[in-house]
Order: structure tokens, then C-alpha cells, then sequence
């Protein structure tokens, strides 16, 4: 049987949308899914006795940008602008001023076309599209323009905008300030703070870091009826060789490798597929742009847990943890996580996952 769009579908009550977050970070529960066994309850604090000394943790090290702008066309009409990917200007790459942008406004604007935006304070102009994204040109460079002017592009499903709380609290605490450039948090990792990690560091488990640059399509829903023809989002990852490194030597020593969300997954995967075989799985430092989907029946090659949060109906991430974990436990999961009333998305609770076998 074909993998339909209505497997990965399920009713979730509103009241259990986190819109806001916890007093403390690590105050989350989590939903511990062994692989073979039925789902328990846990807090996110257990997470280091769930774990082996040993063991590697991998994080995304990702900083969210302000990327969201509001303005106006020249005819008036109200437009907001979401930055995704800011565009190298030149040979240098010191001031860059294009970006593919995705633009809502009640009618697309064309080609040629400047938008007002911040208060009249900086001016874009459509230079053209790449799919459904919009390539603008700034008047001025942009990251210190987003970081002046910008929002921080916190889920639409929060039906809110930014708060100053946000903007701690929607970013990790690990975050690299150089590494500004993804418009969505990877927010299993918003679980960790400084306790929890000295916790694990206690224990002699080990942490590690990739970069997974987050875009827009991470909320995107599949739409199509059948899973396949889904065509994925491309985000910029890396894979440094000293966490390469690690991973080998974990593996070598018989440790696990914990993923800590799925940005982390499709690095870690894609970088396998790139550098690494079943056959020879030492894996080497890779980066360039990923694409990767993980549905059921995908056989990975390097992650053996995965710490992650609750997922939208219908979406790729869904998709991954149920080829991670297997579909009918996930469905199962999920639906004692609803009974159970634990907290959904990105504010949300946690799972912690291990590989089905």
C-alpha cells in the first residue's frame, strides 16, 4: 500500500497548542518511546538517566534571525516580508544586500517593483521569483536592517506576534552568533539549559554540534495526496570533521548517537548519503544544500535516538519520526500525548525516540 497524506494525519484540540513557553526550559516533559514497549511519561530532566555514558548528543548550533519586515506597496496595500535566505553580493561577501524573501501581501507584487517596509525606513525591490520565493534587492545591507527593524519570525500556528520573551526564548542557549541565518528555531533543543547540560557532561556524555540553516518550509504541509511527489525544501547544513569524528569514535566504542531534533537528522543523514556507506560508515565533514525527505521505509545510517518535539499534522517532520520510530507507535504516541494533555509544537514537550528495529 501507497503512503497517503491521511496516514500522517490527526486531530489535535487547540488548548493543546503551546503558544507560549515554560517559566523554565527545562521544565518540559517527555514522552520516552522505547523501541519495543509502550510510551512513558517522563520530565525532560530525566533525560540524562535515559541515556548511556558515552554516548554523543548532536546539536544544531543555528541562530534565528529577525527576519520578518512589515510595509507597504506603492499602491498602499499592506505587505509582510519573510527573509529566508540572504544571497552573497559579490566576491567578498561583506555587505549583502539580496535575499529570497517569501512575500504576502492581497496581491503579488511584480517585477520591478519597490516595497516600503519599516516605516518607510528601508526600501526593496522585486528583482524577480525562484519558485514561490521572491529575489529582493535591499537598500541597504541586511542582516543589521533585520536586526534593527526585523521580528523574529516566531510560527504562524502561535497567532501572535513576537514578544521580548521570544527573543531569549527562541533561540537555544548554545546558538553560534555567527550562525544567523535560519527564520525558525530548532526547537527540540529549546529543552536545554545550562543544568541539563551539565547534567549530561556529568555523566560523561558527550555533545557535538552541526549547522542546519532552518527555512520557511519547515511549516510547509505536504499537499500532495500521495507523500512521493512532495517536493522538499533545500536548506544550507554542515557537518564539521571534528563532530565526523566524534560520531566515528562513538560508534566505534559501541556508544549511541542522539540527534537533538530533526534538523540535526537530515544533516547527519544527508551527510552519510554524501560521504559515508552501509558498507563503509566512516563518516567524513560535509556541507551544501540539503533536500533530503525522510518518509517510512527510509534506512538510516547514523542516528540511533532522537530527542524531538511534537509535530503538525500532515508535515515532513511527521513523516520523519514515523520512519524513525515506526508509524503505528508515533500514532500511538501521539494520540496518549493528547490524552495525557501534554504541549504541542515548538513550545511544546518533548519525545525522545529510539530506532525501530
Amino acid at each position: 500500500m501507497p503512503l497517503t497524506l491521511d496516514d500522517f494525519d490527526y486531530q489535535l484540540p487547540d488548548e493543546l497548542i503551546a503558544r507560549y513557553p515554560l517559566a523554565v526550559r527545562s521544565a518540559s516533559r517527555l514522552l520516552y518511546l522505547p523501541a519495543h514497549g509502550q510510551p512513558k511519561d517522563q520530565q525532560f530532566v530525566d533525560l540524562p538517566e535515559l541515556l548511556n555514558s558515552g554516548d554523543l548528543v548532536v546539536f544544531n548550533d543555528t541562530k534565528v534571525m529577525k527576519a520578518r519586515l512589515f510595509g507597504q506597496k506603492a499602491s498602499g496595500g499592506a505587505v509582510e516580508v519573510l527573509v529566508e535566505r540572504i544571497l552573497p553580493d559579490d566576491a567578498t561577501m561583506s555587505q549583502k544586500h539580496t535575499a529570497l524573501c517569501h512575500v504576502r501581501a492581497s496581491r503579488s507584487p511584480k517585477e520591478g517593483q519597490t516595497l516600503s517596509l519599516a516605516d518607510g525606513n528601508i526600501h526593496a525591490t522585486v528583482m524577480g521569483r525562484e519558485d514561490n520565493l521572491f529575489l529582493l534587492a535591499f537598500d541597504q545591507p541586511i542582516l543589521p536592517v533585520l536586526e534593527h527593524y526585523g521580528e523574529l519570525p516566531i510560527p504562524p500556528y502561535f497567532e501572535r506576534h513576537a514578544d521580548d520573551n521570544d527573543e531569549t526564548r527562541y533561540q537555544t542557549v548554545f546558538h553560534d552568533p555567527a550562525k544567523l541565518a535560519s527564520v525558525a528555531a530548532p526547537t527540540a533543543s529549546l529543552h536545554f539549559d545550562d543544568n541539563v547540560l551539565a547534567a549530561l557532561k556529568s555523566k560523561g556524555i558527550n555533545t557535538a554540534f552541526v549547522t542546519l540553516h532552518v527555512g520557511a518550509g519547515t511549516f510547509a504541509p505536504v499537499k500532495t495526496e500521495d507523500i512521493l511527489r512532495h517536493k522538499m525544501h533545500s536548506e544550507y547544513a554542515e557537518l564539521p570533521q571534528a563532530t565526523a569524528d566524534l560520531i566515528n569514535q562513538t560508534k566505534a566504542r559501541g556508544g549511541q548517537v542522539i540527534a537533538v531534533g530533526t534538523t540535526v537528522t537530515r544533516v547527519l543523514e544527508t551527510a552519510f548519503q554524501k560521504t559515508a556507506s552501509f558498507e563503509n560508515p566512516m563518516l567524513s565533514a560535509w556541507s551544501g544544500d540539503t533536500d533530503i525527505f525522510i518518509y517510512p521505509s527510509f534506512r538510516f545510517g547514523v542516528i540511533d535516538k532522537l530527542i524531538t518535539n511534537f509535530h503538525l499534522p500532515k508535515s515532513t517532520l511527521l513523516m520523519l519520526v514515523s520512519a524513525f520510530a515506526g508509524s503505528e507507535p508515533i500514532k500511538q504516541a501521539y494520540q496518549h500525548a493528547i490524552e495525557q494533555q501534554y504541549r504541542f509544537f515548538s513550545y511544546g514537550d518533548a519525545m525522545l525516540l529510539e530506532k525501530m528495529v
